[in-house]
């Protein structure tokens, strides 16, 4: 079997009608049938895989925080993480930790 690239799916490709997995005979790459369970377990398998790993090391979903700060803190938050080879995402989650266990050492 030749090595074969999928084609890019993007939010425009159209999607094609339902199949009936217990009428059609529909064959993965290995050969083997594609069942209805089988189709749930690769829904599974590609949801957990979506977006970053979770920081607690298991297959949960990490909680997330926004907030709105000045473009002269984002710029310099920038400077800072480049330099030390991070993203602001690390960096600003790493001086929030900080701040938490210091609040926690003084309760």
């Amino acid at each position: 079997m030749s090595d074969r690239t999928p084609p890019a799916v993007t939010p425009t490709t159209p999607i094609g009608p339902d199949v009936d997995l217990e009428a059609e005979d529909l064959r993965l790459v290995d050969g083997t049938r594609l069942t209805e369970d089988r189709a749930a377990e690769i829904v599974d398998e590609v949801r957990r895989r979506v977006g970053r790993p979770s920081l607690t090391g298991e297959a949960a979903a990490s909680p997330r925080i926004a907030f709105r700060i000045s473009p002269s803190v984002r710029d310099r938050a920038a400077e800072i993480a480049a330099r030390e080879g991070k993203t602001i995402s690390q960096l600003a989650r790493e001086a929030l930790e900080e701040r938490v266990a210091a609040g926690e050492r003084r309760a």
